[in-house]
């Protein structure tokens, strides 16, 4: 397995992935094409704050991907150029789970965002998943609160 930083190229596959991972919430009427043209667009005005990392296995087929999103924050005295990051997105084909590939492209886009001068990174997580983001250092915190929308 090999994790690289998606690039132009992967849009396609990026655009199956994320058609496959969202397939239980509703159903879409959009073709994978379709949305991958959508995603080509959103990803040419977002990619300077979002990065996507990719799984393959044997040369060009991906089999997961983790989004990390950077956040610009307000600037404070000394400090004008502070960032915080978010994990989005992460999924891998249910048939390649379990081998250690979801952790290895959360750590991969995590690894990023520090290099990048992230001051935190966090993670909107499935009460499935949390275990595996504890393992990768991702800590609950009492002080990190969420407003949902209301309709």
């Amino acid at each position: 397995m090999r994790i690289s930083q998606a690039d132009t190229d992967d849009i396609g596959n990026l655009a199956r992935l994320l058609w496959r991972d969202t397939l239980h919430e509703e159903p879409t009427r959009q073709s994978v094409d379709a949305f991958a043209v959508d995603l080509a667009q959103w990803w040419a005005a977002h990619h300077h704050t979002h990065a996507a990392f990719v799984a393959r296995l044997r040369g060009t087929e991906i089999v997961g991907m983790a989004w990390v999103a950077l956040l610009p924050r307000v600037p404070r005295p000394g400090a004008t150029s502070r960032l915080s990051a978010d994990i989005q997105s992460v999924f891998v084909i249910p048939e390649h789970r379990g081998q250690g590939i979801g952790s290895a492209l959360v750590q991969a886009a995590a690894e990023h965002a520090t290099r990048l001068g992230s001051l935190r990174t966090t993670v909107n997580s499935s009460r499935r998943a949390v275990p595996v983001y504890e393992r990768l250092g991702f800590e609950s915190s009492r002080q990190l609160l969420q407003r949902p929308a209301r309709q």
